[in-house]
């Protein structure tokens, strides 16, 4: 079984491979291709599942070593993979709802010529996520991790044709290349502390090493985790993202990139429990951006950008459950999972909609859209209420879970952080409610374009609509089944370890406290936007209103604090390379040259000349020698 481990990473790999460089002749059949190889690997993975389902709890772990990549005297690398409930639990994951999207692809990018290209670079994105989270090491999880951000940029800006797209591409490789340094400091501190970047030894001793080591780590690995996951202070770059073809949201958001941070956080668990300041840093970036995110949300008018707000939000309680430890591990991945099937059908439900609105994102140019396409309705809306905590849904045992996990922190910390969980659940039902009206409610409010194009809604092929459904089905059963008889508890305990806390509530008490928190928030939703009719344009609004439309002024903050200092550092060093730096070389050359130019003047070519310069040198040698000797 340890040489099918390999395969998960290569066969996407072979796809993005035949895609990218196979030429026009694969054209016709490109998307083909890409979708059996990506639905190839999710089938290497159920095996692989099923093999290590018939092992022990403490025996699932597979280790594969694939060859010796930097051997250097002290100096040792391998690509080697392993595979745990953890790893196993991302791949089916990432393979699963990474083979629905590319199924979904084939309609919606049907008419796109460059779609070979466009699956190639799916094929790309599953592979280096795969690598990312199989690799066992952090030196070969960096390479998955880059990679990672390289088909990022390549898929955002996949419509290069558009500004703003290409412009969005630059900005997430940019500030994700922020947090990737934070890893490659982290890898550095921890081969100068352990002598290893491996897993097993890393963690193994990392209770052994100094606090400050520790801690100095864990804020680098923090740092990364806020770049690729999208949160505080490293968030800016997941609105602007949306300009990339819907498909890429789904993945970017449900299965792949995002949910990287909190593999990170939770793979390194030992490192965080040994640190409590680390481990506080990460619940407070997670408490502050699941409210900073459920903020945007609640602003935004553009169906995508305030699913891109969810999605910072959701990944947010991941973050928060993940810096709580022990307590939190398990419910940060189980989360994760549900979201992935949720989110993704919530953003597949979202394109399907556009496809049939002439790409029109603005939902106060829809309504009443229901009548029109039934399926993405429903499907649309289990996700919908699976994200707000409907009970019995996956979001209500997933999301309720981190709530507990907050409150069982204890003391005063814990019940700041369940506040917040409670608070952000709130805005959640709020805004999610918002879209759903917006969108399916009310009377249509859609015209004709400029062109006199006006929209025609109707239901997507059944390309795009199958994976909406299997996606839904996920977004009611998934967190149910998880949680018969604690059954994602046990599956992950042996890896991430569990211990319950000692919460100061109830279960029955933080459920109860939940579902008033959801009932306000759609109330307020559905008296807002239910009863009254939606305008066409939206109201100038509060100075809350205005800001969260502007993501909270983040690029006005990362612009005063990042650019505009930059870009004043770069011009006083453009100005004392020209005027100090190139001053001296300058200077030190006209010198040179003037005074070779004064003595060239000596050298003119007449005996004479010489003959006198000889004579008065050798009258001042003999006056000099006749004045010392004098002395």
């Amino acid at each position: 079984m340890e040489n099918l481990i390999g395969l998960l990473v290569a066969v996407p790999l072979l796809g993005a491979a035949l895609l990218l460089c196979g030429g026009r002749r694969l054209d016709g059949k490109g998307h083909y291709i890409g979708t059996v190889l990506a639905a190839s690997s999710f089938a290497i993975g159920a095996v692989l599942f099923a093999d290590m389902l018939g092992r022990g709890e403490h025996d699932r772990a597979l280790h594969s070593h694939v060859f010796s990549w930097i051997p250097v005297g002290g100096f040792h690398a391998d690509v080697a993979f392993q595979l745990d409930q953890l790893s196993m639990t991302f791949v089916l994951l990432i393979t699963g709802v990474g083979t629905l999207i590319h199924v979904y692809s084939i309609g919606y990018m049907e008419h796109d010529e460059r779609r070979r290209r466009f699956f190639g670079y799916l094929n790309l994105f599953l592979a280096a996520m795969l690598l990312l989270v199989l690799a066992d090491n952090y030196l070969l999880l960096y390479v998955g991790w880059e990679g990672v951000g390289l088909a990022s940029y390549l898929l955002i800006g996949f419509w290069q044709h558009k500004p703003s797209a290409a412009t969005a591409a630059k900005k997430a490789f940019i500030v994700n290349r922020v947090g990737d340094v934070g890893l490659s400091i982290a890898i550095m501190l921890m081969f100068t502390t352990f002598g290893s970047f491996a897993f097993a030894p890393v963690l193994a001793e990392a209770d052994r090493a100094g606090e400050g080591k520790l801690t100095a780590i864990g804020l680098m690995l923090l740092l990364a985790a806020c770049g690729k996951s999208a949160q505080v202070p490293l968030q800016s770059w997941l609105g602007d993202a949306m300009e990339g073809p819907t498909p890429v949201s789904a993945l970017i958001h449900a299965a792949t990139m995002v949910t990287a941070g909190v593999y990170l956080i939770t793979r390194s668990g030992a490192i965080f429990n040994a640190a409590p300041d680390a481990q506080a840093a990460v619940v407070t970036v997670g408490a502050v951006t699941l409210l900073f995110g459920a903020i945007v949300g609640c602003a935004k008018d553009d169906i995508k950008k305030a699913l891109a707000g969810s999605t910072m939000s959701q990944i947010g309680y991941m973050i928060l459950a993940a810096g709580l430890g022990p307590i939190g591990y398990v419910f940060a991945i189980m989360h994760l999972v549900t979201h992935g099937f949720f989110k993704a059908g919530l953003f597949l439900g979202a394109g399907s909609v556009m496809h049939s609105m002439n790409d029109e994102v603005d939902m106060r140019k829809y309504g009443g859209l229901r009548k029109y396409m039934p399926i993405t309705f429903i499907t649309f809306g289990l996700g919908y209420l699976a994200i707000i905590g409907f009970p019995g849904l996956s979001g209500f045992w997933s999301k309720d879970k981190i709530i507990e996990a907050a409150f069982a922190k204890g003391g005063t910390e814990g019940w700041i952080l369940g506040g917040a969980a409670l608070l952000g659940a709130a805005i959640t039902a709020y805004y999610m409610t918002r879209v759903m009206l917006m969108t399916f409610f009310g009377e249509k409010r859609w015209v004709a374009d400029e062109n006199g194009n006006e929209p025609h809604p109707h239901e997507s092929p059944g390309s795009m609509t199958f994976p909406m459904i299997v996606l839904a089905f996920g977004s009611v059963f998934a967190g149910g089944l998880f949680s018969l008889n604690d059954a994602f508890v046990k599956w992950l305990e042996p890896v991430t370890g569990h211990s319950h806390g000692d919460s100061p509530l109830s279960a029955a008490a933080v459920t109860g406290g939940t579902m008033v928190v959801l009932v306000i928030g759609v109330g307020l939703a559905w008296a807002q936007y239910g009863r009254r009719p939606v305008p066409r344009t939206a109201p100038r609004g509060s100075l809350l209103t205005r800001a969260a439309r502007r993501d909270l002024l983040q690029d006005d903050f990362n612009h005063v604090a990042l650019v505009q200092p930059g870009q004043y550092l770069t011009r006083g060093l453009v100005y004392v390379d020209h005027k100090l730096v190139d001053g001296v070389v300058n200077g030190t050359a006209a010198s040179v040259g003037g005074l070779s130019g004064r003595l060239r003047k000596l050298q003119n070519g007449y005996a004479r000349t010489y003959a006198v310069s000889m004579f008065g040198g050798t009258a001042v040698l003999i006056a000099a020698t006749l004045l010392m000797r004098a002395v």
